[in-house]
């Protein structure tokens, strides 16, 4: 697959254009007005200038890589692509309508694919004719740095469609793959985001300082960050939707999401993107 279609230029859509690009594919990005389309081509070029600054990649390739994105805000442009990875926002409903569009406009072999972090995929799937053709393919932030993609297969996903994928993004982009059943939260966030809503309770309390619970676990566990700056860095937002979704599913205490997380995401502090979270910065 060479032709690929993202749905979406924030940091996830961004990212996975990037690493798309970077090696080798011809990707079409789509955001929602002119604005926010060029919001989209200053991360992803703020991106390849840092990989070229560290020495991860060279100026040459990524000024490659940048030529083989285009930015468009009308879906039709989507007709032709191989393969759609959509990457909007965690909202079921806009979710669902974008691929009910993209059903309608792409051809019958092509692959849709979610990029969602909690949504189970069938429900996503059933809004298309071609259920049997839709999957998840969950890359990790930050994309170019993160190596894991989980493969999500629903009930109704053809298992040629999901060899297909997992190939294209193990051989095709160099990533790490594992594949999941369709539940909220997948293998992933299933695990994680219990923990990071424990860290969340125990700083709500007042049992611990937030510094000294992310220590706590980088010292004493070995993680490369705490559960606090790793909410940040994901995105309160993201957090919150991720654990409603897993507490619609399962409707275990673990789950719920503290009322904490809830303030700050009402306060519109998201974490980094807004320059404050459980940190300033």
């Amino acid at each position: 697959m060479d032709r690929i279609g993202v749905i979406g230029g924030g940091t996830m859509g961004a990212g996975i254009a990037e690493v798309t690009a970077r090696n080798g594919g011809n990707v079409l990005v789509l955001e929602r007005d002119r604005e926010a389309a060029d919001a989209a081509v200053a991360r992803i070029e703020t991106s390849l200038a840092r990989a070229v600054k560290s020495g991860r990649l060279e100026q040459a390739a990524a000024d490659e890589a940048r030529a083989r994105i285009t930015l468009t805000t009308t879906i039709d442009d989507f007709a032709d692509r191989e393969l759609v990875v959509e990457a909007a926002p965690e909202i079921e409903s806009l979710k669902t309508e974008f691929f009910a569009k993209l059903d309608a406009l792409v051809a019958p072999e092509t692959i849709l694919a979610t990029n969602t972090s909690s949504i189970p995929v069938v429900r996503i799937a059933n809004a298309t004719t071609r259920p049997e053709r839709v999957l998840g393919i969950h890359f990790f932030n930050p994309v170019p740095v993160l190596p894991l993609v989980e493969i999500v297969v629903s009930l109704k996903t053809d298992r040629a469609v999901a060899d297909k994928a997992t190939a294209w993004a193990r051989d095709t982009l160099g990533k790490r793959t594992i594949e999941s059943k369709d539940q909220a939260g997948f293998i992933v966030n299933a695990l994680l985001i219990p923990y990071l809503c424990s860290a969340i309770r125990m700083l709500e309390t007042g049992f611990a300082r937030a510094e000294d619970i992310d220590e706590g676990m980088v010292s004493g566990c070995a993680h490369p960050q705490g559960p606090l700056r790793l909410t940040d860095t994901i995105g309160l937002d993201v957090t919150l939707a991720v654990a409603e979704s897993l507490y619609e599913e399962f409707r275990e205490p673990h789950y719920a999401p503290p009322v904490l997380l809830r303030r700050m995401v009402e306060s519109g502090y998201l974490g980094r993107k807004t320059k404050r979270g459980f940190y300033t910065y």
